[in-house]
């Protein structure tokens, strides 16, 4: 009985001049999950989308003076894919934590390289792999610096790599699905928005739980039909069996 919006909106801020692919595969996963997805992203960025708006109806571009708005109605919000880190990028990440404490924020690649560790807080879920886990937070990524750093700045990780690592600082969760096939540019993408899908009608610990293994689970398929040789594009057309097989497992 419910109506469009009810099921979950997440607001993407992503992508700049230089880099689409990110933005759009984030977007075009987290509309297979999520009800309205917004996105948010520079001027000639945002003109490219509208080029495209033919074959990829999916989303609805947010001019800036219209962001806070959308904001505030959003129930996840994913910044970083594509987003680069030149000019005010750092500020407006570390505002965007700041202000809204209230909502599930995923921070990924780029954001990762400006966000300060010491603003993050119980809404916030990081998803670096190992190289960008050491930068942010001074330590080596394994299992154990992901529960002690997600206790210590009180958010959730999930570290990609061979085997995921999920931590909220109490809980520890290990997910082993996946393939060579995965490392592959854009699948980084697609987890994340399929993780900020997730996030909008669930806690961020169960969502990237889930989100790693939908999306082990859904390269695990292609794998299987197409040895390594898919693409991201792929990955995503990919989630929706993949969910569909797990829930009536």
């Amino acid at each position: 009985r419910s109506h469009k919006g009810e099921n979950g909106q997440v607001l993407i801020r992503a992508g700049n001049d230089k880099y689409h692919g990110a933005l759009l595969l984030a977007s075009k996963t987290a509309a297979r999950i999520a009800d309205l997805v917004f996105i948010s992203s520079t001027p000639a960025n945002l003109e490219l989308i509208k080029k495209l708006k033919s074959k990829l109806a999916e989303f609805i571009a947010v001019p800036e003076e219209e962001l806070s708005r959308h904001t505030r109605k959003a129930d996840a919000i994913l910044a970083g894919p594509g987003l680069g880190t030149e000019g005010k990028v750092k500020d407006k990440v570390n505002e965007l934590v700041t202000n809204n404490k209230n909502k599930k924020i995923i921070l990924d690649a780029d954001a990762l390289k400006v966000v300060d560790k010491n603003l993050l807080h119980s809404q916030c879920l990081v998803t670096p792999h190992a190289g960008e886990f050491k930068e942010l937070f001074g330590v080596k990524a394994g299992r154990a610096n992901v529960k002690k750093m997600a206790a210590r700045y009180g958010c959730t990780i999930l570290l990609k790599g061979e085997k995921d690592i999920v931590s909220d600082g109490e809980e520890i969760k290990i997910n082993e699905a996946g393939n060579p096939g995965m490392t592959k540019g854009g699948t980084g993408d697609v987890l994340a928005g399929l993780v900020a899908g997730l996030a909008s009608r669930n806690d961020l610990f169960l969502s990237a739980c889930a989100g790693a293994f939908i999306n082990g689970k859904a390269g695990d398929g292609l794998q299987q039909r197409k040895s390594y040789y898919y693409s991201a594009s792929e990955l995503i057309g990919e989630i929706p069996k993949t969910i569909k097989y797990y829930e009536e497992y």
